[in-house]
């Protein structure tokens, strides 16, 4: 399988990991009239067919070593297993709440609030399980994100002049966000030990999780929706060709991101920690996309614009000292 050997090639993909993940919610825009749930059923094939795509490429390039795709199934485990799947469980949970924000509040604060959010609870958490990097680049640099975070919340609640959707796309944000930091350690226990998991097939186990907490936890959202009427099996059979296009595509990219964040946290020279939480920089991502394609904040008073300014600093400001934590003593 293919591991990257120097930190320069582990960075490069943590970087793709960091765009992707703060790219594919535009697949979601696209889909104007579509439902979240609706799309999310799309979503998620999308993930499992990507990671079947590279688990038997990139995966198995010597398919006779231990550690290809289909040998390193055969040798993992029960208890790393779990580990595995119940990571993708935790994070379809907070994952669903995420791509419900985005529906209420927009990119530009799901983004910041929630997948930030995921950045510090899921970095701390990874640092515990396996202390890798300079712990006060590392935590200096999230505690600047969570100024941004904060920025951000009190930008978008300006925007919206106190109305309640930005009550409930920030709380749901929140949520959302705290619930998806959860899921990393899973993962991150799961490619150590004996018998353990490589990150290809992590990333396909992990998927399992997802594919198989949606039927329930979907279906419930389906029924009793955060925003909307409730909608029905046979509006996602009615939905047009394209917006299943998007959804699929939509998964495809969060899992090109993913596999790729799995690979560089493999990577003996990175870690877990930074590598999750430098690829959270897809919350400055996602905030670019909604504040200046999307136009989320469009006709914002001096004073919301100087505290999104302010935002994107902070956001860079951090993520640069997280990417430098792995490599200063």
């Amino acid at each position: 399988m293919f591991i990257p050997a120097v930190y320069s090639v582990a960075l490069a993909m943590i970087v793709l990991s960091m765009i992707c993940w703060g790219s594919w919610a535009n697949t979601q825009k696209l889909c104007k009239g579509w439902r979240f749930e609706l799309f999310y059923w799309d979503y998620v094939g999308g993930i499992l067919l990507i990671a079947l795509i590279l688990g038997f490429t990139l995966g198995s390039t010597d398919s006779g070593s231990p550690d290809s795709f289909l040998q390193n199934l055969r040798a993992v485990d029960g208890h790393h297993y779990l580990l595995a799947f119940l990571g993708g469980v935790v994070f379809n949970l907070g994952n669903i709440l995420i791509v419900a924000a985005i529906a209420i509040a927009g990119m530009a604060v799901a983004f910041p609030v929630g997948v930030g959010l995921a950045l510090v609870v899921g970095s701390v958490l990874n640092y515990i399980v396996t202390p890798k990097g300079n712990p006060l680049m590392l935590f200096g640099g999230i505690a600047l994100v969570c100024l941004a975070i904060a920025l951000d919340a009190v930008a978008y609640r300006r925007q919206s002049k106190g109305q309640s959707v930005s009550v409930t796309g920030i709380v749901v944000s929140v949520l959302g966000g705290v619930i998806m930091g959860l899921f990393y350690p899973f993962v991150a226990k799961a490619i150590k030990g004996e018998n353990h998991f490589g990150p290809y097939t992590v990333a396909f186990v992990f998927v399992l999780g997802v594919l198989v907490s949606n039927f329930p936890l979907n279906y419930f959202l389906m029924r009793k929706p955060v925003a909307g009427p409730p909608v029905a099996v046979s509006d996602y059979l009615r939905g047009a060709g394209s917006w299943h296009f998007w959804g699929l595509l939509g998964g495809m990219a969060w899992g090109v991101g993913t596999i790729s964040n799995f690979v560089a946290s493999y990577a003996q020279m990175v870690g877990p920690a930074a590598s999750y939480a430098l690829g959270q920089g897809s919350t400055m991502v996602g905030a670019i996309w909604g504040v200046f394609v999307w136009r989320e904040f469009k006709g914002a008073d001096a004073a919301t614009k100087r505290l999104l300014a302010l935002m994107f600093a902070f956001f860079i400001i951090g993520l640069v000292s997280v990417a430098l934590a792995p490599v200063v003593k």
